[in-house]
Formats: structure tokens, sequence, C-alpha cells
């Protein structure tokens, strides 16, 4: 996945009117939340904002350029959004330590047509999410288990998963994510 990154810009002005002013310039008012909790008070173009989150997932780092500066590696973290007007209204920014490793809960997206489905079986799912730990910098963008070659009574466990290098899977290695059984 190429890298996502959006421009923004340190703002100092709050309150209610100031956030009207910047949305009815085309921005949105932003706050990004280091790995310390502080908070930095930041806007962002709403056209490529949205251009961003819709092809982001809760675990794509995106270079967020504060004031031109170097890209910063952070994460979309939570987002107000109408959905009459179909715009976003604020969104939090999370910058996590790049030296330190982030616990995350992903949801496992099973992908493909089993074997074992055109030999007559069906096919179960197991678990839905797992846990992995990792640094920033090594976060799977998603987690897509292939079941394309699972054949009649086979499983795909956890632990056949691959999840990219650096990437510590904290769910059991034998817990089931998708099944190909005989139909009763």
């Amino acid at each position: 996945m190429e890298e996502l990154v959006l421009k923004a810009a340190s703002r100092t002005a709050t309150g209610k009117s100031a956030a009207k002013k910047l949305r009815a310039s085309g921005r949105i008012p932003a706050v990004m939340y280091n790995a310390k909790g502080e908070a930095f008070m930041l806007d962002v173009d709403e056209a490529e904002f949205t251009k961003v989150w819709k092809t982001a997932t809760a675990t794509t780092l995106v270079s967020l350029v504060i004031d031109g500066k170097e890209g910063k590696p952070v994460l979309i973290k939570a987002t107000e959004y109408d959905i009459i007007t179909d715009k976003n209204l604020h969104v939090d920014f999370h910058a996590p330590d790049p030296d330190k490793p982030l616990t995350v809960t992903m949801t496992v997206l099973v992908r493909g047509n089993p074997v074992g489905v055109r030999e007559g079986g069906a096919l179960e799912k197991g678990i839905k999410t797992i846990d992995i730990k990792c640094l920033p910098k090594d976060l799977p963008v998603r987690v897509i288990a292939d079941v394309n070659e699972l054949s009649l009574n086979t499983e795909l466990k956890v632990k056949d998963l691959n999840l990219g290098a650096g990437v510590t899977v904290l769910t059991g290695a034998d817990e089931v994510v998708a099944a190909v059984r005989p139909l009763r």
C-alpha cells in the first residue's frame, strides 16, 4: 500500500466559533496526541483528509506533515462525522512512540473459495479477531485469512496466518480461524 500523507497546520484558536470558521473555509479541527498524552491542536484540509480517511484502516500509519516539517507517523484514532452533511467535523490522531510495541486487536478477514466447499463441504468461520504486538512500523494494514486451499476436513489456524516479520501473535496459535466440514 502506498504511503498516505496528510498536511496539517498548527492552530491556536479554540471553541465553537473557531471550529465553525475552520469548517466554513474547508478545514477540519484536529488534535494530535503523542505517546506521553500531550495534545497538539491542528487543522487539516477536509477534502484531503476525507480521501485519506476512506482508504486508511485503524492500523494504517499516516504521515502527518505539520507546518511543512518532516512527516510524523500517526494513526487516525477517532473522527466526528456528520451523516446528514456527509462531512467529517473533527479528527483525533495518535502519534505512537516508534520504539515501543503496540498491542492491537485486529479483525480477521476470511477471503477465498475453499476447494473443500466445491467438494461438497461447508465453510465454518472460527475466531473473528486476534491480538498482536509489534512496533508501529510493523503494524499490518489488515489480517486476511486466505482459505482457497482448504479441503474437506481441514482447518486454518492462527499459526497459519502470514502477518510479516516483527509481529508477535498473542492469541493462541491453535485457535481455528476457518474450517471446511462435511455437510451434515
